[in-house]
């Protein structure tokens, strides 16, 4: 039997500006990565997502960021690595507080946007995002991109990982994702992105925009909450993996 967590980046709405269908997407993930006020969410939010997050039985995670809401945390800031680590425990920390009052618990840990992709190929980022985690719990599972140096660091520090893939990105030949400066980064078509989930599940392998099969390990899919066809996306990959035999289950669930 296959098994496999589907997850969404959400509660990136912030004062009178709203992002992404929160609570129609809430519906059909197992796992939910709120944003902690740094690269959007404010406190109301957070609180606001954590008690929909509960109430949907979904697994909640922390989404640290860099301090850019202008740039929606996908701009590079140049941070040492001690800087990193204060960002996510503050962060994560915030999150925490959140879910604890509403009488939850926390799951797991994923970076968000540019500080993710960083730490997937720079060893010092991905251990200063490991430490953070493993400091403050060492029981949460870190998120990472499928192969990279977050999911070795994380391992390396005896904190249990969880590899991601992603349904609306598209992949380069060395496993990174392609840069959303390029115009072929999303998938916006519902069924290429059922399909290359597909892939991933069936062979372990995903099709990048070079045309070659690339190894690829997937514990956990992501959807972009803040995409405009983002429920259209969730519903339509359930939908194709319970055609597929594939469980849809929570991290760490048995």
């Amino acid at each position: 039997m296959m098994i496999i967590d589907l997850n969404c980046d959400m509660g990136e709405s912030f004062g009178a500006y709203q992002i992404g269908k929160d609570d129609e997407l809430l519906k059909h993930i197992t796992s939910a990565n709120i944003a902690c006020g740094f690269h959007a969410g404010d406190p109301s939010i957070m609180r606001k997502t954590v008690k929909l997050a509960l109430e949907h039985n979904v697994g909640i995670g922390a989404h640290p960021g860099f301090q850019d809401i202008v740039g929606f945390g996908r701009r590079t800031i140049d941070l040492t690595a001690q800087e990193v680590y204060n960002i996510v425990v503050y962060q994560i920390g915030a999150l925490n507080a959140f879910v604890e009052s509403e009488g939850g618990k926390m799951q797991h840990i994923k970076a968000h946007g540019a500080l993710y992709n960083i730490a997937s190929r720079n060893i010092q980022i991905a251990e200063a995002i490991a430490e953070a985690v493993y400091k403050v719990n060492p029981e949460w599972i870190l998120f990472g991109l499928a192969g990279s140096e977050l999911i070795k660091a994380g391992e390396r520090i005896g904190l249990q990982t969880a590899q991601e893939v992603f349904a609306d990105r598209t992949y380069q030949k060395n496993g990174a994702l392609t840069p959303r400066t390029e115009h072929n980064a999303l998938i916006t078509d519902p069924d290429l992105a059922c399909q290359q989930v597909i892939e991933i599940l069936q062979e372990g392998k995903v099709t990048c925009i070079q045309g070659d099969k690339v190894l690829i390990k997937a514990d956990t899919i992501c959807v972009h909450g803040d995409g405009e066809n983002a429920v259209q996306f969730v519903t339509a990959i359930r939908s194709k993996l319970q055609a597929a035999n594939v469980v849809v289950r929570r991290i760490g669930e048995r």
